[in-house]
């Protein structure tokens, strides 16, 4: 998303207005942004403030037509005196409204109306819709149910208020197709800074496998613990000395509990790249996910192997044994996984043509491109 700020600021005038994490980075993190945008409004923690609150939110919710992402950023009245405030007293040709759960709020602005676009990173019903089955426990199971059909009543709507919606993949563009055909739509997936992620120029470690992404969000954290007990022993038994590296904030306590000889927990890092650096192979083994990920157009611009499943690398225009190596069982990911370890120049040439890949399609430029042509023809 910073990347796609960039491009667009670089063209129009930018401001932004978003709720921002308090911790040491958030002061650094709005001098970074204001350095390209006009302006930057922030406030504090939309996430409740304590484990606590967020259960009494979730009861809440059970108990309530609304979703608990509706009823989330609907308690915070805040940003909506912030958006009237900005609509009130500047004008805007676009307002881009970043995740669907931000659609709760009013954009509704004096006189010329400006045109409304959503930006879906994922549909975020058919996501929990596909997260509700790997759910632990019956409370949570049940729970998981039923938001995602009140989150899908509220998602649907908000496509309606909106000028047009953008979306990651194609196959979000057909989940919503099915429901609301009138909408407008246009796929622009995530791109990557390919002047920052450029390839390796050091040899990697060998058998180093790298993971990358936020423990908390629950697909990383059902596809750790699915890699480390199903798939890790049977590249074990081939690649004994293999080592896998998990990077990234909030780590949960089950993942703390497996590592290792061939498991080590790195945890949050200021700076990806030596990481991405020293690893022979990127996995990607998701099996729960919508919209397309990051992590895959990243490695991807560092000239990285990558093995995945099909759910991991759904969305991105990628061929199995060209780009990259796709398998959805664990016999499948750990034969990938021993080709690319035991074949320098399988890596390289799978690395070489993941980067032209991203050159070609998924540079910030040509996502920015694509934006401004949808923004183009929506009617005004």
């Amino acid at each position: 998303m910073e990347g796609l700020m960039r491009g667009l600021a670089k063209r129009h005038e930018v401001s932004i207005l978003s709720f921002n994490s308090s911790d040491a980075y958030t002061q650094e993190s709005v001098d970074a942004t204001a350095a390209y945008c006009k302006t930057v409004t922030t406030l504090a923690d939309l996430d409740p403030r304590s484990l606590k609150e967020k259960r009494q939110l979730q009861l809440r919710s059970l108990v309530s037509l609304d979703s608990f992402e509706h009823l989330q950023v609907k308690r915070r009245t805040d940003f909506q005196r912030k958006i009237d405030e900005h609509l009130a007293t500047r004008s805007f040709d676009v307002i881009q409204v970043e995740f669907a759960n931000m659609a709760s709020y009013r954009y509704l602005a004096p006189g010329k109306q400006p045109l409304l676009v959503l930006d879906e990173h994922n549909i975020e019903y058919d996501l929990q819709r596909r997260t509700a089955g790997s759910a632990d426990g019956l409370s949570r199971l049940a729970y998981n149910s039923l938001n995602w059909r009140k989150l899908s009543r509220e998602e649907r709507a908000a496509w309606r208020r909106f000028d047009g919606v953008v979306l990651t993949s194609a196959r979000d563009q057909e989940v919503l197709a099915r429901t609301s055909p009138t909408i407008r739509t246009a796929v622009v997936p995530n791109g990557v800074d390919v002047a920052q992620f450029l390839p390796s120029t050091i040899t990697p470690d060998a058998d180093s496998l790298l993971f990358f992404g936020a423990n908390n969000y629950f697909p990383n954290h059902d596809a750790l613990l699915y890699f480390i007990d199903e798939v890790l022993p049977k590249v074990v038994q081939h690649r004994p000395n293999v080592k896998l590296r998990i990077v990234g904030p909030g780590i949960q306590p089950a993942v703390l509990a497996r590592q290792g000889p061939n498991v080590e927990i790195v945890g949050f890092v200021d700076d990806l790249m030596p990481h991405l650096e020293r690893a022979t192979a990127i996995v990607v083994p998701l099996r729960i996910g919508g919209g397309t990920r990051l992590k895959i157009v990243e490695a991807m611009a560092k000239s990285k192997a990558i093995v995945s499943t099909r759910i991991g690398a759904e969305g991105i225009d990628v061929s199995h044994e060209h780009d990259l190596l796709l398998g959805d069982t664990p016999a499948e990911l750990a034969e990938s996984i021993v080709r690319v370890l035991s074949d320098p120049e399988l890596a390289r040439r799978l690395g070489q043509k993941a980067r032209e890949l991203a050159e070609k399609r998924y540079a910030w430029s040509a996502i920015v491109n694509q934006l401004e042509a949808f923004y183009d023809r929506l009617p005004r």
